[in-house]
């Protein structure tokens, strides 16, 4: 397959991203392809001493940067020539198969719906973060961010989202999907929660199994986590934060090292016509090469063909009914 990466993404671009686009290359097949999409000049530069050298990669031309601070929509029509703009031309042509990148998260995401556009009856696309058990195994935590406001149906189709993903890309079968709340009783919660929790608790799309505490969220009574992008994102920066205190103070504990968010590279964006994964911007060249990874996995799983099948016998829930109804 060919593998796309924004070169000059991220806090530590080109630098890191160039350190970790040589450290995938050396562990991917040979059939597969990286295509280094930024500052020709750039890339050509730092990468002449290393090893594999440029023979090993394919080099897409694009002088143009979305910085972080940019306005997404503006920036992605502005700039033609960006590495983030080429990177979804040579995605929605067909050039690369998959296409990363540690910068700007918005245009990313712009990109995304209306490059390759949404898959047909999703209403929002979202982001999922990994979240580490106790028994060693792994969870899918979604949305982190993406949607900070949402309504009870678009709460309702992550729990589709986050199935379907568990299931094909870490192997987990038929995942049990949890409710985030402050309360595992069916009435708890606030108005989106509940109502959330009257759509969900007769789904027949996935494994509903009630509401799940923030305290429970690393033990394994769930294999997928839904809440709003803004929860989800305050869970995740949280992770982070422990990950950090840990580690400051010297504490050496297997748990709390997979909480780094380096193992995992980042997260696609579900919901969309293609493979696009999005990376946390401090990015260092580990956490680029498992991007890279990621990508690989993410488009070999092929989520967008498997969701267009569950969609086509999907139970479109009623928002003030309490049981879903047929299309």
């Amino acid at each position: 397959m060919n593998i796309g990466i924004d070169v000059m993404g991220g806090d530590y671009a080109p630098g890191k991203v160039l350190e970790g686009a040589v450290l995938a290359r050396q562990v991917l097949p040979k059939t597969d392809r990286i295509f280094l999409i930024g500052d020709q000049v750039v890339i050509k530069e730092q990468l002449k001493n290393a090893d594999p050298g440029l023979e090993a990669f394919d080099i897409i031309h694009a002088p143009e940067v979305i910085t972080m601070g940019e306005q997404p929509t503006k920036a992605f029509s502005k700039k033609p020539n960006s590495s983030i703009t080429k990177g979804f031309h040579l995605l929605k042509s067909g050039i690369i198969d998959s296409f990363a990148s540690a910068g700007n998260t918005g245009a990313m995401l712009v990109g995304s719906v209306y490059s390759v556009n949404v898959v047909q009856g999703i209403i929002r696309p979202a982001t999922t973060s990994v979240l580490p058990k106790e028994n060693g195994g792994v969870g899918v935590l979604i949305d982190v961010g993406t949607n900070p406001d949402s309504k009870p149906d678009v709460l309702y189709q992550f729990g589709l989202l986050g199935s379907i993903y568990a299931e094909h890309v870490y192997g987990i079968s038929k995942p049990r999907v949890g409710l985030l709340n402050i309360g595992e009783e069916e009435e708890k919660g606030n108005l989106l929660s509940q109502s959330a929790y009257r759509l969900m608790k007769d789904s027949s799309d996935y494994n509903f199994t009630g509401n799940i505490e923030s305290r429970d969220l690393f033990e394994d009574k769930a294999d997928v986590i839904v809440c709003d992008g803004f929860t989800g994102n305050i869970v995740l920066k949280q992770a982070e934060a422990m990950y950090r205190m840990v580690k400051s103070r010297g504490i050496k504990d297997d748990f709390f090292d997979r909480l780094n968010y380096e193992n995992y590279g980042g997260t696609p964006i579900l919901g969309i016509n293609g493979t696009v994964v999005v990376g946390h911007g401090i990015s260092n060249e580990i956490a680029i090469k498992n991007m890279i990874l990621l990508s690989r996995d993410v488009y070999k799983a092929k989520i967008p063909g498997k969701l267009n099948k569950a969609l086509s016998d999907y139970t479109q829930p009623k928002i003030f009914d309490d049981k879903p109804r047929k299309k």
